[in-house]
């Protein structure tokens, strides 16, 4: 899959969605106890480790930073789409956001104490991963903790329509938590700890607990 290509449709296509991505999400972490647990505990590791900036990449809307926020953790949003940028700097003013790509992280080496990706490596293949995660370890801070949650499975497929019936054109990939482990692991992160959620329901998920090897 050509790179230009996967990133020019997933920022087209969440452009597309933003406004009614936001409405859908807004309040939607309220409902899920375990992914507010999880943050929590995060927040925690970061306080833990003396504080300091946090950068929530893909952060869509900014529901998460701002929760995060909330939590005592100075949180700012990266994504790749501008739209959701705008809809998250409206939505909470006295928060940075700012456009990027998590392939290519303007970011300093060793510059945030932590680093979250909760749910938005689900659009980037397989071959980009290993890139991905190199940004990762080059940004966050040695012993610094990263969270990661994503869809559990193992097919990938072309989501068309989403977000009150607007068009897209994103690949959707489902991942066994054993790959996203090893993909850590191959750059310089120890998992220390995995959650499995709703393994019962349509859309299973993962959270993995991480940390950048020194």
């Amino acid at each position: 899959m050509n790179a230009d290509g996967w990133l020019a449709d997933t920022r087209s296509s969440y452009d597309t969605v933003a406004v009614s991505y936001a409405d859908q999400l807004r309040g939607a972490l309220a409902g899920t106890p375990f992914l507010r647990a999880a943050l929590e505990l995060f927040a925690g590791m970061i306080h833990t480790a003396g504080g300091g900036p946090v950068a929530d990449v893909g952060c869509g809307p900014g529901h998460v930073t701002a929760h995060l926020h909330e939590l005592g953790v100075d949180a700012f949003g990266i994504d790749l789409s501008p739209g959701m940028v705008d809809v998250a700097r409206r939505d909470h003013p006295d928060l940075r956001f700012e456009v990027g790509s998590m392939t290519d992280l303007s970011l300093a080496d060793a510059s945030v104490t932590a680093l979250l990706a909760f749910w938005s490596l689900i659009h980037v293949p397989d071959d980009a991963i290993p890139t991905v995660f190199g940004h990762f370890r080059r940004v966050v801070r040695p012993g610094g903790p990263l969270l990661l949650g994503f869809h559990i499975g193992d097919e990938s497929r072309l989501k068309t329509e989403g977000y009150g019936g607007h068009p897209m054109k994103v690949h959707v990939h489902h991942r066994q938590p054993a790959q996203v482990t090893a993909w850590l692991c191959d750059a310089g992160f120890t998992v220390e700890a995995q959650w499995l959620l709703g393994l019962d329901g349509h859309l299973p998920g993962a959270v993995l607990f991480a940390r950048r090897q020194s």
